[in-house]
Parts: structure tokens; sequence; C-alpha cells
């Protein structure tokens, strides 16, 4: 299953599920396991001495390529790398598969995208095994935390449903 993001639904997406925190915050609240959306989130976990259990990253950041040294940073986070396509405000089939692969998996796990991973944070919140958090950023507002319970997966599963009854709009 693919899902484009209707344009009417970009604000709402900007209602995060989790809490915003700043990067202080990030040692004291973070529980069990990590996973890390976005470049900048994973570059901040990194400067903190947190190494996510899985990461979701595209080395850009608002849509600009990060740098060489930000990228050499990030490739040493993660022992099985996924590469997968996935289009802006888009989350296809493949991206959910890697996302799975990733939490089934013992090994730490980067998944490079070709393309964006603006709405990879769904899928990682979905398909999150109890004990996770899922830290993603906000332009403008943060970064936003999800210690993922069935409330939040609610929330993605909502969200998702309208954006397939609205596909082709």
């Amino acid at each position: 299953m693919m899902y484009k993001l209707p344009a009417k639904f970009r604000s709402e997406l900007r209602n995060n599920v989790g809490e915003i925190i700043n990067e202080n915050q990030l040692k004291d609240k973070i529980k069990g396991r990590v996973v890390a959306v976005g470049d900048e989130v994973t570059l901040t976990l990194k400067k903190f001495g947190i190494e996510p259990d899985m990461c979701i990253v595209d080395f850009k950041s608002r849509r600009k390529k990060f740098g060489e040294e930000q990228q050499k940073t990030i490739k040493t986070i993660g022992e099985q790398v996924l590469t997968v396509a996935n289009p802006p405000e888009h989350i296809t089939q493949e991206l959910w598969e890697s996302i799975s692969i990733g939490y089934s998996s013992k090994k730490r796990t980067r998944i490079e995208v070709k393309g964006e991973e603006d709405m990879a944070a769904l899928p990682a919140i979905l398909l999150a095994p109890k004990n996770t958090t899922v830290i993603y950023g906000l332009p403008s507002k943060g970064i936003a935390m999800v210690d993922v319970k069935e409330k939040q997966k609610e929330i993605v599963r909502d969200f998702l449903k309208k954006m397939e009854e609205n596909n082709g709009n």
C-alpha cells in the first residue's frame, strides 16, 4: 500500500503525536528502543551520545543536502543499512517493509531514503513494538518525542485512513 499526503492535510500532519522537547531533555525522557526519523534528530542524538536502534535518513535537512561531515557522522550509525526509494509526501510499500525489517532485526539499522523521509514517522510509530520511543523533528517547533502506546498508534491509523480515503484528490 502506498500513501500520498493530500495537500489539505499538510498542516494537520504538523500537529505532533508526542510531546515537544528540547535536546537537553533527550537523555531523561527516552525509554526503551530508540528510533530517529530525520537527519537533524539523528545527529542530535549522536551529539548527546545516544545511538538510535534505528534511524531513517535522507541526508538532507529541509530538502537541502547535508554537508560531507554530517553525512559521514550519520553513516557511522547502524550495523545494517537498508536503502529505499520514497518520494516526498509519500509512504511507499518499500519504506513500510524496511521499517518492519529494522524492528525485527537484532542489529542497529540505518534506513537511507532516496527521496524523502518526511512521512516515515507514521509507519515508525504504527509498527513500533512495545517500549519504543520514536523521535522526529518538527521544523520550527523542535523535537517531537513519542513514547509509543496504543493511543499514538490509533492517531496514526486514523490519519492514514483519512489519507487513503482522500488519495486521488
